[in-house]
């Protein structure tokens, strides 16, 4: 059986561990609008889930009908892509530790760079070359 989109959105808001204000602030509506949506009193329009869409990286098809049940909920992009779009989310933040940290990566000499990638990979549990 298909679940209604706002049970999808309701999924999506609690997979991101976001309450509705935080969710709502960013698609640019207003939690009154959010709550509406997620029980169903107000449909969402086509501009309010392509928002969703690319700030969370769901999957339309599935955002709209369901379909592929919720291992489909994210859509498969390519590593370039990735990298695009988290870029992207990047510089809306504001943030002052994460562009302090942006901006000292993208200055940084290429021995800075080598001690810095050393350093996330150990943060990161991800193994050394």
């Amino acid at each position: 059986m298909d679940e209604r989109i706002n049970i999808r959105l309701s999924k999506v808001r609690n997979y991101f561990k976001l309450n509705q204000r935080e969710f709502s602030e960013r698609i640019g509506i207003s939690q009154p609008a959010l709550a509406m949506f997620e029980t169903g009193d107000r449909e969402l329009k086509n501009i309010h889930i392509k928002r969703i869409c690319e700030e969370f990286g769901v999957d339309e098809v599935w955002f709209r009908t369901g379909e592929g049940g919720e291992e489909k909920m994210f859509a498969k992009v390519s590593e370039d892509d990735r990298y695009s779009l988290n870029l992207g989310k990047l510089s809306k933040t504001q943030n002052e530790t994460i562009i302090n940290m942006v901006n000292a990566i993208a200055e940084s000499s290429p021995e800075k760079l080598e001690y810095i990638e050393s350093f996330m990979k150990s943060c990161l549990g991800l193994s050394q070359k």
